[in-house]
């Protein structure tokens, strides 16, 4: 044991002044220099788990998601069904397993899941089939998920029944050691809201926009779930005012990024306010189009699909594999075209 409190000793880092480093906790946290008004979207498919034979291989996928979504600071995901009409279920029970049979609503609730701060999860989120296997998934350890060792001046919160001790406003737990917090306004119970701590009275707090920490704070605070029943309705149905001004599609007959996007001596960011970043499921976007009644009347079909997009490329030409999957190409496509924002 002694030989091995010595090697740790000689592992341990020193700075300039000789003191020992804490080299315990993750060096990467995320500082924002400024707010951000600029949004990042991606869609998928619920064909996604068309491959999926077992409800651990359908989680694994909606992690490997989640994670993506993640580590990329993607701030919204379209779920779109890429079905033919006729063939979709009817009169699914919410209360049932529906991985197997409602693709685009396992998905759904899966990504909600994981995107809430895991305290709430029990108030806000009740038992269901859906989540038997949901231990399995990985944490996504994002800003918006409480962490004792940091402090920020946003919170995601739920509020309690209960009256606060001055007797007015509402009590919100916050994930916090050191406790609740409240606010002024009165909010039933088990509402999900995002607040602002009040810097001089840590104990109190007042109500935010969900999208201030992004907006005014400059922080990635998780993504928001959107579905959608074809592709033509993930562009109709924008949430953003003014729609998404740059849009991607995803193909295997798409360019490489580097000829979309080729470099330049002095690198710049793009210029847009909602990106929006599509990827097809193991039949590609253009089978999406197909089973599109709107876009088959606007005659946007197999090798039109690429119309729809500003730009149309392929994130791994010339891959080792027969296939790449969803979501593998969601963590390629990202890492590829990152550049495209990083700097702003």
């Amino acid at each position: 044991m002694a030989d091995y409190d010595q090697d740790r000793q000689k592992k341990r880092r020193l700075t300039k002044d000789g003191d020992y480093v804490d080299t315990s906790k993750p060096s990467a946290f995320f500082r924002p220099s400024g707010g951000r008004d600029w949004t990042i979207s991606i869609a998928v498919p619920g064909s996604v788990l068309s491959t999926c034979r077992r409800d651990d291989q359908r989680t694994n996928v909606v992690s490997h998601l989640a994670r993506a979504l993640a580590v990329f600071s993607v701030d919204e995901i379209v779920i779109f069904d890429d079905s033919h009409p006729d063939t979709r279920a009817r009169n699914v029970d919410p209360a049932s397993y529906t991985g197997d049979i409602d693709p685009c609503g396992y998905l759904d609730h899966l990504l909600q899941y994981l995107e809430m701060p895991p305290f709430m999860r029990r108030t806000l989120l009740p038992l269901h089939p859906n989540l038997k296997a949901a231990g399995l998934m990985a944490s996504l350890d994002i800003p918006s998920h409480p962490h004792q060792t940091d402090w920020l001046p946003y919170c995601e919160g739920v509020t309690v029944a209960g009256t606060p001790k001055s007797g007015k406003g509402t009590i919100v737990d916050v994930g916090r050691r050191e406790g609740p917090v409240t606010i002024s306004d009165e909010v039933p119970p088990k509402t999900r809201i995002t607040v602002q701590i009040d810097e001089n009275d840590p104990s109190m707090a007042e109500p935010v926009d969900p999208s201030a920490p992004r907006t005014e704070g400059g922080y990635y605070w998780g993504y928001s779930v959107r579905r959608a029943n074809s592709l033509a309705t993930v562009f109709e149905e924008c949430a953003f005012e003014g729609g998404y001004d740059l849009s991607i599609g995803t193909s295997e007959r798409g360019v490489s990024i580097p000829d979309a996007f080729p470099e330049k001596k002095k690198r710049e960011p793009l210029s847009f306010n909602h990106l929006l970043v599509v990827f097809g499921g193991p039949r590609g976007l253009e089978y999406a189009a197909e089973n599109d009644p709107e876009l088959n009347g606007m005659g946007i079909v197999r090798g039109r699909t690429k119309e729809l997009f500003d730009h149309w490329i392929n994130v791994l030409p010339g891959q080792g594999s027969r296939t790449i999957r969803t979501d593998e190409a969601v963590f390629i496509g990202l890492a590829g075209l990152r550049r495209l924002w990083e700097g702003r």
